[in-house]
């Protein structure tokens, strides 16, 4: 990749700048989110948070974008290529932000808030988007349904992790639904009058669970039972599993959920109980990084002393996105910043207190100046544009005109 033009190395000087003069505001909107979790599509107060800071900072905002009462949109350039950088900001249940949202939010910001001073001048366009439900909810999907990437030639974001990577190894994934049913009678008097929705449960898991010794070692499988019975006294007529299928692509992902159907329609037969089976109506896609865009990030991060490394045996982190879906319609990144140890992994109580401590705090900040830099980069440069574009086309890289 070229080097960074002298207009280039100013701006992202500028912005550098930019941010370090909103260190204590960045860091103090990544606590606030942090101290208020918000699960999927309930983010009502990291949306007002993140919204209104950019309309201080006097950015066109639409509040409650693409018709998402928590997505956001914040805009500035007036003409040119368009970059998306994509904030998240939801939670889990129980365990808050071990995922680090908080850290991607404030540092999406923050990248935008810095890129928005120079945008003008490098002659292009900035889309800061608030992007809710990430964890199972599929905000982006609803957003890329309702248009919010139409226009955009490059999407980037990042997410903390224990590791510093380029991009995150992930899996396609699709959630399903099982219903049981059966009938219900007393469990001492009458039990054979009864027909055990539970036990269709327990025998579909068990099989699903000796699936589990056959499937490809990337691939996996994981359920939970969400309602089994009322009383021990009461034969179950009815209970519920909730399950994720997770494949390396979305086309592996179909034969993985035929697999996994059929085991759960085996135990609803052996239990004499009609099951019911409701996929959710979208999937999250793998992630494709642009190859020319993940070398900007890590070249760009090497400037702050970091030194992303691809995933490998020891050094992954492995999960599903709906940036996945994003990157199969825009050239994207999802790379990996470090703000805990390597041992420690994402959606666990301790990563949760690495995401609002003095490391999640200067991933933020640098968080923020490399994917400004980004960015500025591929405002600055055609071939960059060019090289991305082809990357995401899947053919040779065309000669920049000029």
């Amino acid at each position: 990749m070229a080097q960074s033009s002298p207009t280039a190395a100013d701006a992202k000087a500028r912005a550098a700048a930019a941010v370090e003069a909103r260190a204590e505001q960045l860091i103090d909107i990544s606590h606030r989110i942090h101290e208020n979790p918000e699960l999927g599509f309930e983010e009502h107060f990291a949306h007002d948070l993140l919204a209104g800071a950019a309309e201080e900072a006097g950015l066109a905002v639409q509040r409650q974008a693409y018709g998402l009462e928590t997505a956001f949109a914040a805009r500035a350039g007036s003409s040119g290529p368009q970059v998306a950088i994509l904030c998240e900001y939801d939670a889990l249940p129980g365990i808050g932000h071990a995922c680090g949202h908080n850290i991607i939010a404030a540092s999406g910001l923050g990248a935008g808030l810095a890129a928005a001073e120079v945008v003008e001048g490098l002659g292009g366009r900035l889309l800061i988007l608030g992007t809710p439900a990430e964890e199972g909810g599929g905000g982006k999907v609803r957003l890329i349904d309702g248009g919010a990437f139409d226009g955009v030639d490059a999407a980037i974001m990042l997410h903390p992790a224990g590791l510093e990577l380029a991009a995150m190894q992930t899996l396609a994934v699709q959630q399903l639904r099982a219903r049981y049913t059966g009938s219900a009678a007393h469990a001492a008097a009458a039990p054979q009058a009864g027909r055990n929705a539970l036990d269709g449960a327990v025998l579909g898991y068990m099989a699903a669970a000796a699936l589990r010794q056959h499937i490809a070692p990337d691939e996996r499988l994981h359920g939970i039972f969400t309602d089994g019975g009322q009383k021990p006294n009461i034969v179950p007529a009815y209970a519920e599993t909730n399950w994720y299928a997770r494949s390396p692509t979305r086309a592996q992902l179909e034969a993985l959920k035929e697999r996994l159907s059929a085991c759960l329609a085996g135990g609803a037969a052996a239990a004499g109980v009609d099951l019911q089976l409701d996929w959710a109506d979208y999937s999250f896609a793998e992630v494709r990084s642009n190859a020319p865009l993940v070398e900007l990030w890590c070249a760009n991060a090497a400037t702050l002393g970091r030194r992303p490394q691809p995933p490998a045996p020891g050094r992954t982190v492995m999960g599903s996105t709906d940036m996945g879906n994003v990157s199969q319609i825009v050239p994207s990144i999802h790379p990996m910043i470090a703000v805990a140890p390597p041992e420690v992994a994402i959606h666990t109580e301790s990563f949760a207190a690495y995401a609002r401590s003095a490391s999640g705090d200067r991933g933020v900040i640098d968080g923020a100046k490399t994917l400004a830099a980004v960015a500025i980069d591929f405002w600055d440069d055609e071939s960059v544009r060019a090289a991305a574009a082809a990357d995401f086309a899947g053919g040779p890289v065309a000669a920049a005109a000029g």
